[in-house]
């Protein structure tokens, strides 16, 4: 089995104070896909607690405190790829990727259009942009795991409260259109092969008694090229521990080669 978690830390350092690398350390995961580490990578080096792994790579946004992705690698890559080559989604630390023998694995961090408009336009531009590239590495062959905070729940089953939501960012008509489109053809929505039904959620706003009451967003996923469809195990969203205001989603896959 190959064990894959996905979490935005909404600050890596702040989800370190929660515990979150002493739950990680007892998880024996073989990757681990971080979004939002907030962090630049100097201010981390010389702390082995932000290098928990053999292999461990971050891709920081270039303003302070903002976004960044990072992996966390068992097993060593035959490649990393710091970026997806688009100054305006590497300037902002929101894509990393690993390559094994078997599959390619990537943390991505989706933007955020709840703070206005323009927000928004830079999210659809880059899913404008994104959906051609990554269908046309599924078409090819290759065997892609896209883990991340999207920030798009999918349908009525992934928010508590949907009809409130439905002029919202993260539930517009568009985004949930994307990512129709997207399972519909060359990739899955990994959880949902596991469990169809289940009113799972993944984010809770930190307002209220959101989380205490499980009025939540189900916006991070594992989103996978169809041709591992058949190799998704178990999945399941870890809600025991607060580390920051999302949960670990964590899947595990058979016969991935590494």
């Amino acid at each position: 089995m190959f064990k894959i978690i996905t979490f935005n830390a909404n600050g890596i350092r702040a989800a370190a104070r929660k515990g979150f690398f002493q739950w990680l350390n007892a998880q024996d995961a073989d990757a681990v896909c971080i979004q939002e580490t907030k962090a630049q990578l100097p201010q981390l080096e010389g702390d082995a607690t932000y290098f928990p792994f053999a292999h461990n790579h971050y891709h920081d946004a270039e303003k302070k405190g903002y976004s960044g992705v990072a992996l966390y690698l068992k097993h060593p890559p035959q490649a990393v790829q710091h970026g997806i080559g688009w100054a305006e989604i590497d300037s902002e630390g929101r894509y990393l990727e690993a390559r094994y023998p078997g599959f390619s694995l990537i943390s991505l961090y989706m933007h955020s259009g709840t703070s206005g408009e323009e927000r928004q336009a830079k999210k659809e531009a880059f899913m404008a942009k994104l959906a051609p590239w990554l269908n046309a590495r599924a078409a090819a062959g290759e065997r892609l795991i896209l883990c991340g905070d999207i920030n798009i729940a999918h349908t009525e089953k992934d928010l508590k409260n949907w009809k409130g939501n439905l002029k919202n960012s993260g539930f517009l008509p568009q985004e949930r259109a994307w990512l129709t489109d997207l399972f519909a053809g060359e990739f899955r929505d990994a959880f949902r092969l596991v469990h169809p039904d289940a009113e799972q959620y993944t984010w809770w706003s930190q307002r209220g008694n959101a989380r205490a009451n499980n009025v939540g967003w189900r916006i991070d996923y594992h989103i996978i090229s169809q041709n591992l469809a058949g190799q998704v195990e178990s999945a399941s969203v870890y809600t025991d521990e607060n580390f920051s205001d999302h949960a670990p989603l964590i899947l595990t896959y058979r016969g991935l080669e590494y």
